[in-house]
């Protein structure tokens, strides 16, 4: 009969090191921003064309989780780090900063679209 193996003792949490830049790492890691691209421009004026959220998102469409790797059975759709949606009456485009540890140069494109365009950005607070 073989021996019986006895559990091994639980391992201590690995100490973590203290500070104001630590804890900012950790919450960024934790909880990445979230920001609205509106579709009314800083002149207060509805931007056009009226499909322009969707365009935008399509655009963004290939930066996924796990590089976006299609194969069989994939399927087309919004990236969860940039998503077409209607706020208050209002198109929208919702941005996960996220996206910017994935692709710099997609987060700039999108960032930048809102800038040339002169639209509306508001981050989302979380309550």
């Amino acid at each position: 009969m073989p021996a019986a193996r006895r559990p091994l003792p639980p391992r201590p949490p690995l100490p973590l090191p203290a500070g104001p830049r630590v804890a900012q790492i950790l919450m960024t890691i934790a909880s990445p921003r979230q920001f609205h691209i509106i579709g009314i421009t800083l002149e207060g004026k509805t931007f056009r064309p009226s499909d322009w959220a969707e365009r935008l998102a399509s655009a963004m469409s290939s930066f996924r989780p796990g590089g976006g790797q299609g194969g069989i059975g994939a399927f087309i759709g919004y990236s969860p780090y940039c998503v077409p949606q209607v706020v208050n009456s209002t198109k929208c485009v919702l941005v996960n900063e996220a996206l910017r540890d994935i692709e710099p140069m997609a987060w700039d494109f999108v960032m930048n679209f809102a800038r040339d365009n002169h639209l509306q950005v508001e981050e989302i607070t979380k309550s």
